[in-house]
């Protein structure tokens, strides 16, 4: 049976850094979810007003099932997201959330280029656990949350591939950036419309 691993997360916390060095690690087949949107021609259009892409999910839904049951490979690591969304969960072995806290997740959007809107539009999606609930909804059981803050990309590498070998715990619910931030009264400061 094939082993197909997600890594998930919000813009900037290291999805395809890391999705990438694991693939290598497993000998992997890897699936971008943005190239394999443009590739198989899988988007309605696009939000000028939100600077994003629309996806047609069930359509990426059907491809990337096919992909997944004609692969070759025995490991196959998708990034992306919205992956817990469109990968069917019978295929799916773990989905790997990665996190970030907040001030450090803002450096890294701001070095990377993100308006304001977006900015904030993405700090909100990561300190309320938009990705890390979209998992637990629709992969249930099999997800992992990895607070990848001030860590190197090997390490994140690492603790990955030890929990994929058992010899590390899976765990969900392990940060909390909103409690964080209300502590220190700083949410106004990263929590704006």
């Amino acid at each position: 049976m094939k082993s197909v691993i997600l890594i998930t997360g919000t813009p900037c916390v290291g999805k395809t850094s890391t999705a990438k060095q694991l693939a290598e690690k497993l000998n992997a087949q890897y699936i971008n979810l943005t190239d394999f949107a443009k590739t198989h021609n899988l988007i309605l259009g696009e939000d000028t007003k939100r600077n994003t892409t629309i996806i047609d999910e069930d359509a990426m839904q059907q491809k990337l099932k096919e992909t997944i049951e004609i692969s070759t490979y025995a490991n196959i690591v998708v990034d992306g997201h919205y992956a817990a969304a469109v990968t069917p969960n019978s295929q799916v072995t773990k989905v790997f959330v990665l996190r970030r806290n907040p001030k450090e997740l803002k450096e890294f959007m701001q070095k990377s280029g993100f308006n304001d809107a977006k900015l904030y539009e993405n700090l909100s999606a990561e300190i309320l656990d938009s990705c890390l609930v979209e998992a637990i909804q629709t992969q249930r059981g099999k997800v992992c949350e990895l607070d990848v803050t001030g860590k190197t990309l090997d390490e994140n590498v690492e603790t990955i591939l030890d929990v994929l070998d058992k010899d590390k715990k899976c765990n969900v619910g392990i940060v909390d950036w909103l409690g964080m931030l209300e502590r220190e009264g700083l949410t106004d400061q990263y929590l704006k419309e």
